[in-house]
């Protein structure tokens, strides 16, 4: 039997999308040489990058550990795309940034670490692994760039913007689903003695 899949969209179906948006025919695969397809693919990547560095809950991850290797360097992960140590705003010793491939205190004035350090990192998955949600979305953001750079149709990029907006919208319900948010202020991994109203009590007649 074969195995249903749904989450099938990849980066070529998305730039069929966004052709068929701007009313260019499809493609079967992603040949570069073409220039058209080469700006398409690239409006993509693009926006791929913009949607991720804003830091969602499925690419967002705090306390992550780092340590040092055995020559005192913290190498930065190649997917990295913003990076900070946990709870800097409370614990004030360090003050890190990239460079050169590592981090750098410039609190400390050194590239050299003696200790495990914790942080709050922003990462860049491939475009494949990205929830269906914010594939539509980042779809829809390049659809709107492609209009805007190869199309002179007011009313075409009118639309899009709408489409995307509207998307933008269902990545932002996805982030509160997903995210577990609370008011009240208990972090990750502890339980915070309250559970919200259920919509299902009322129809309980035991509650």
């Amino acid at each position: 039997m074969q195995r249903t899949t749904y989450n099938t969209e990849t980066e070529l179906s998305s730039v069929n999308s966004i052709l068929g948006a701007i009313g260019q025919a499809p493609v079967t695969t992603l040949e570069f040489e073409n220039p058209e397809i080469a700006l398409v693919h690239n409006l993509l990547m693009e926006a791929d990058l913009d949607v991720q560095n804003e830091g969602w809950v499925f690419n967002r991850e705090e306390h992550y550990p780092l340590l040092p290797d055995t020559d005192g360097y913290i190498q930065v992960p190649p997917n990295v795309l913003r990076m900070d140590v946990s709870e800097g705003q409370v614990w004030r010793d360090t003050d890190v940034v990239m460079r050169n491939g590592r981090l750098y205190d410039k609190l400390n004035h050194t590239d050299i670490f003696t200790r495990k350090m914790e942080f709050d990192i922003v990462w860049r998955f491939p475009y494949e692994d990205l929830p269906s949600v914010f594939k539509r979305y980042i779809t829809y953001r390049a659809s709107v760039r492609a209009a805007t750079q190869l199309m002179a149709n007011s009313e075409l990029m009118q639309m899009l913007a709408g489409q995307e907006a509207y998307s933008r919208a269902a990545c932002m319900e996805y982030e509160c689903n997903q995210g577990d948010h609370s008011f009240f202020g208990a972090p990750p991994g502890t339980h915070s003695g309250y559970r919200s109203y259920q919509p299902y009590i009322t129809m309980d007649r035991r509650a």
